[in-house]
């Protein structure tokens, strides 16, 4: 199975064979660093890694896959310093930084905008999120986290909660897991509830979907997916103050929950996962963020055909 030369722009994209390959490369991936935290296996390439919206976890995990496999980043990390600011195009700046580089990592706040720069450049693209649209590189070490932790994919409930209109990341989660017959509580208030357009997509795809507005129905499932409410999504800043405490996650509620669930946050968080959950064994986030690299190591390797 060849990625080489293949844009990652959206899970709905990736059929359950890539998924399953991408999982047994990340493992892969894994077992390397474990042994030998450096290989060369992308030694002669360059990867721009531009982030035009904040970001901790995934540029630096982008930028730690990069170095582990021995290729080099020329990193943008503020969209001020970049000729965005100048009001350049999208495709105008791909196709610049195309000639750079072997690969282009790209955050940016305009929903489809990673597509866009992949469809004006011949190298592979990877989005980094594209404001409210998709999060793929997430979903993808959501979905590797989720194997580690449940010993599989197949038939698991998973519920996500808070930010669901906004959230790029569940967006990406929901068509990421699929194709492995899951059933899905969508946890959220009216304001934030998951568009129409995905609900649809999944039932269309006999998948169950229970849309609720209260945390402890969300608990009763496999796995709990929490998400902050995001503030830099708000248009109003009253309406974000009415909505960012609409749930929060703490130890004595995850006791009453099912035993073991697994609690998964694609951070930052702000106050919906109170620290007393962290230390429990079954809160899996921090464990969450640290499999970003292996994933993208992962893809990297694989769309530039040395997997």
């Amino acid at each position: 199975m060849s990625f080489e030369g293949r844009d990652i722009l959206t899970t709905e994209d990736l059929s359950k064979e890539d998924l399953l390959h991408i999982m047994k490369v990340t493992a892969q991936m894994e077992e390397l660093v474990k042994k030998q935290r450096i290989s060369d296996l992308l030694k002669d390439k360059l990867v721009a890694v531009i982030f035009l919206e904040p970001s901790t976890r995934t540029r630096l995990s982008f930028e730690t896959a990069i170095n582990r496999l021995g290729a080099r980043p020329i990193t943008v990390a503020d969209a001020g310093s970049s000729s965005a600011k100048k009001g350049e195009s999208l495709a105008d700046m791909g196709k610049t930084v195309a000639g750079y580089v072997d690969c282009i990592v790209i955050r940016q706040p305009q929903t489809g905008g990673a597509k866009i720069i992949a469809d004006a450049v011949e190298i592979p693209v990877i989005n980094g999120g594209d404001g409210s649209g998709q999060h793929p590189t997430q979903a993808l070490l959501d979905l590797y986290t989720i194997q580690k932790e449940e010993g599989g994919l197949e038939g698991l409930k998973v519920a996500m909660v808070g930010d669901l209109k906004y959230g790029r990341t569940v967006h990406s989660l929901s068509y990421a897991l699929a194709p492995f017959n899951p059933q899905y509580i969508y946890c959220a208030p009216d304001e934030l509830r998951m568009p129409d357009r995905i609900t649809s997509d999944m039932e269309d795809r006999g998948i169950t979907v229970d849309s609720t507005a209260r945390i402890e129905d969300a608990l009763q499932a496999d796995i709990i997916y929490m998400t902050r409410i995001q503030q830099e999504r708000f248009k109003d800043p009253a309406e974000y103050e009415r909505l960012k405490g609409s749930y929060v996650l703490n130890r004595e509620l995850v006791e009453k929950g099912k035993k073991g669930i697994a609690i998964m946050h694609p951070l930052p968080r702000v106050d919906e996962i109170s620290t007393d959950v962290d230390v429990l064994p079954n809160a899996a986030y921090f464990r969450q963020a640290h499999n970003g690299v292996y994933l993208r190591m992962a893809l990297l390797a694989l769309v530039m055909g040395r997997a």
